[in-house]
């Protein structure tokens, strides 16, 4: 063990086992107004998703799973602090039974009602909580990864009888209770129990593994960055490890099915290259590990945290050859700097993810030769109004998913780098992840960041038109484009 992650899990440690004092004015002393937390952020596209009155600091998850039955049993501590007097607060969770609580220590009393997007849990501590102070919240629960749910599930079952989590945007409360919402971002440490022929797999590096007398494994994660809980990747699978490092000596992991490892050892071995060119457009990679986590229990790609989960189903050569499954490894890497690392405040400002990797995975293909951006775009500027009507623009959309988040959020990317030259937009991209690291940041967020970066005032307006607009304002460089009627 190195000094340096001798001093981490130190941290960690510490992080995951702090105790708070008595807090000190009681009950009904001047100031002290003690409320229940409201039951949602406010978020535009998912109102109750997420909760008031904390700001969780650290997540500490025990999972112990069974695979074939699905069966589970858990704990989730959560280190937090209060940002208003809280007589009482709530939890996101769906489909789980609470066996017991605790705040501070002390049982706490606790009640289940229906949400929007899944079950409300408020919790009521035993004495109420000053704005401003620590708290820690212990949760032993129990479920099983088949049972019905409230709203979605965020479970993906495999061949092998085992799971991989794929959460985002709103089903992390099927996994633990938690405030599942991007806008609160905290550190994480994870216990996953996988029985003999099986490993698990979460985000951030693999601290060590715990041997149990029945013949299964404690696997031991922590993630130093914070992650919202929208982008937990958790799994226990039948599958293989497989490790590398990239051009500059960052540490690689890869899960990839048990028996298969030569069919995917040299598509994740892509990854260093990957990097590499991602690097140096975007600065440095913002965390301390990546990997690839292929499953056939999942037929898309999501951007979890340090280790992205793509289905076995993606990786074929195009009509003519090509591997442009690559296109699909760099959309995902690409969310490590937009997204991961610097996350959107809330569900609206979701182009912020999307349209960077939309644009990058692009450019990485045209530079390949496999497509030309220009084509791409011409297209998109042509549906883009008609998307505009109905779905909303790039900044302001009326649901998740659509279009006008994904290539139209890179169209806005495009349009600003003909606007202001290569140089200058490699400058605003680059910055904005340095700048912004581990933060959560919005679409005014990134206006004033390209005027702050250029000099440029009128990026402003521009800026918004091409967000917020209506229609397609021109496109820079191609008066010819036009949008279809």
């Amino acid at each position: 063990m190195t000094t340096s992650r001798r001093a981490f899990l130190t941290q960690a440690a510490v992080a995951a086992a702090i105790t708070v004092p008595v807090l000190g004015s009681p009950a009904g002393a001047a100031g002290f107004d003690p409320r229940p937390g409201s039951d949602g952020v406010g978020d535009p596209l998912f109102p109750t998703l997420g909760n008031g009155g904390y700001q969780v600091v650290h997540y500490d998850l025990t999972f112990d799973f069974t695979p074939v039955t699905y069966d589970f049993t858990a704990v989730a501590k959560l280190n937090a602090q209060a940002t208003q007097d809280l007589s009482a607060f709530n939890l996101d969770t769906d489909g789980h039974t609470i066996d017991s609580i605790t705040v501070n220590g002390r049982a706490a009393s606790h009640a289940l009602s229906l949400g929007r997007s899944g079950q409300e849990l408020t919790v009521t501590p035993a004495a109420p909580l000053h704005k401003g102070a620590p708290f820690d919240v212990t949760v032993a629960y129990r479920g099983n990864g088949k049972a019905p749910r409230a709203g979605l599930t965020g479970w993906r079952f495999g061949s092998d009888g085992g799971f991989a989590s794929a959460v985002q945007s709103s089903r992390a409360d099927t996994f633990l209770p938690c405030n599942d919402t991007p806008s609160d971002k905290a550190t994480w440490t994870f216990h996953i129990s996988a029985p003999e022929g099986y490993v698990a797999t979460a985000n951030g590096e693999l601290t060590g593994k715990d041997k149990r007398a029945d013949g299964s494994t404690v696997w031991h994660f922590a993630l130093r960055e914070r992650m919202p809980t929208e982008l937990l990747g958790i799994a226990v699978v039948k599958g293989t490890y497989l490790y590398d490092t990239s051009h500059t000596g960052l540490p690689l992991r890869h899960i990839v099915p048990q028996g298969q490892e030569d069919k995917y050892a040299p598509i994740v071995a892509r990854t260093p290259d990957h990097l590499a060119w991602l690097e140096a457009k975007l600065g440095r990679y913002p965390f301390s590990v990546y990997g690839i986590h292929i499953y056939d229990g999942y037929t898309d790609a999501l951007e979890n945290t340090t280790l992205t989960l793509m289905g076995t189903n993606w990786f074929k050569l195009n009509a003519d050859g090509n591997p442009t499954y690559e296109n699909t490894m760099v959309h995902e890497l690409t969310h490590q700097w937009f997204g991961d690392s610097v996350t959107p405040n809330d569900w609206q400002q979701a182009w912020l993810n999307e349209g960077p990797a939309v644009y990058y995975a692009a450019l990485y293909s045209e530079e390949r030769g496999w497509s030309v951006l220009a084509d791409k775009m011409k297209a998109t500027y042509a549906k883009l109004d008609a998307i505009r009507a109905t779905d909303g623009p790039p900044g302001l959309p009326k649901a998740l998913g659509g279009t006008n988040i994904y290539d139209g959020g890179a169209l806005v990317l495009y349009a600003l780098r003909l606007h202001v030259g290569e140089r200058k937009f490699e400058r605003i991209m680059g910055l904005w992840p340095r700048r912004f690291k581990d933060r959560t940041v919005t679409s005014e967020d990134f206006i004033a960041h390209a005027v702050t970066v250029t000099g440029d005032r009128s990026l402003d307006r521009f800026l918004r038109d091409w967000l917020f607009g209506a229609k397609n304002p021109p496109m820079p460089g191609h008066p010819d484009w036009t949008a279809t009627t």
